[in-house]
């Protein structure tokens, strides 16, 4: 699945990308950054509502290409800029982790 049809499924927004149509290989869902270090696959998308700087750091260490950011939740300036320095992009969504897991899971 591509930034692009991932975004569109979930009824988001893709709010920091280098290309949209960038391929996700797998998605993870979790909350907890040290379970996301230790399980997500690398080129997947991380469905979670942490939108704090450590989200861009784990997702570099763990080779996350997108991050989707659940319940509208804000998307701090800073946040955006490390995204883009680190080349992960961000994603946003009115969904919860759940709705949007399902919406993707046809997808991945």
């Amino acid at each position: 699945m591509t930034l692009r049809e991932a975004a569109a499924a979930c009824d988001g927004e893709i709010v920091v990308a280098d290309d949209e149509a960038t391929t996700l290989e797998a998605v993870y869902v979790s909350d907890l950054l040290s379970d996301v270090m230790g399980h997500a696959p690398p080129d997947s998308l991380l469905i979670t509502v942490q939108n704090h700087l450590n989200t861009i750091a784990v997702c570099t260490l763990a080779e996350i290409r997108a991050v989707l950011i659940c319940h509208n939740r804000e998307i701090p300036d800073d946040l955006k800029a490390v995204a883009r320095r680190e080349r992960v992009a961000l994603l946003r969504t009115p969904l919860d982790q759940f709705h949007a897991a399902c919406r993707l899971s046809s997808l991945a």
